[in-house]
């Protein structure tokens, strides 16, 4: 009985903290575009004693969803989960990537109906297998023309190959219009490099948060991330709370960002 009441009263002490966060963020300090880097999975099952990392991925995402309607519910427009890298895809164990991929799929499944939420990837398809891309491209049909939060599934993606990407496209479309070299060198310009990135027409990130307590980026969103606000939590991705991310968005609020100066 007194563990019951100990447990009871903390949790009225959690509610009420958080209701004095929630109190303290107004509309014109939200950020427009939260990247959030998902990480601790594996780390979460290993802990909890389960036999694969499939545990904490499904755990993982079942918490990213949560995620996504907390930014919602702040109105946050734009939201990008990274959830499995083009390093992944070579260096993962044939098993636990096989879980992923499904997992993943139905995560995009059930975004799509969720709310009015639009689902976008942004990746390559290079290497996913064929289930995975029909979810995520029947996802992308499925939301298109809807007004919501516009979530971002960052899948097979690496920062590094989206400016490859990137620049390939600028020089192939730039050929196509029959364009020569020096013309392409005068027109080359940061803002038309954005253009043609798997986030072209987008907001940049104003806040990326990483779980886990690890703070490295892990080749996500290079280019985006130039002028973010970095933001790492100790909580594995299954663990984060509702406090953890109002607490971030308190410490947004309150630097002074300078973007580059």
């Amino acid at each position: 009985m007194q563990k019951q009441q100990a447990a009871s009263g903390r949790g009225i002490l959690y509610r009420v903290y958080e209701r004095r966060l929630r109190r303290g963020l107004t509309p014109d300090v939200v950020p427009k575009h939260v990247a959030m880097i998902i990480d601790g999975n594996r780390r979460w099952a290993k802990q909890l004693g389960y036999d694969s990392a499939a545990h904490g991925h499904r755990a993982g995402a079942a918490k990213m969803r949560e995620f996504l309607e907390w930014c919602d519910d702040l109105g946050i427009s734009v939201v990008t989960l990274y959830l499995l890298s083009s390093d992944n895809l070579t260096q993962r164990q044939t098993e636990e990537l096989s879980a992923l991929f499904e997992i993943i799929a139905d995560l995009a499944e059930e975004l799509s109906h969720y709310r009015d939420w639009v689902v976008q990837q942004v990746g390559s398809k290079a290497g996913l297998p064929g289930p995975l891309v029909g979810a995520l491209d029947a996802a992308e049909a499925r939301t298109a023309g809807k007004k919501g939060l516009h979530v971002n599934l960052a899948v097979g993606y690496g920062g590094r190959t989206e400016i490859t990407d990137a620049m390939r496209s600028i020089v192939a479309s730039h050929h196509e219009h029959g364009g020569t070299l020096d013309d392409l060198a005068e027109t080359l310009t940061p803002e038309l490099i954005g253009q043609h990135l798997y986030t072209g027409g987008q907001p940049d990130p104003d806040l990326v948060i990483r779980t886990s307590g690890e703070q490295r980026l892990s080749d996500f969103m290079l280019w985006q991330s130039a002028h973010s606000e970095f933001y790492f939590v100790e909580a594995l991705g299954p663990d984060l709370r509702p406090v953890d991310f109002l607490r971030a968005l308190r410490d947004f609020a309150k630097r002074q960002r300078r973007f580059g100066g």
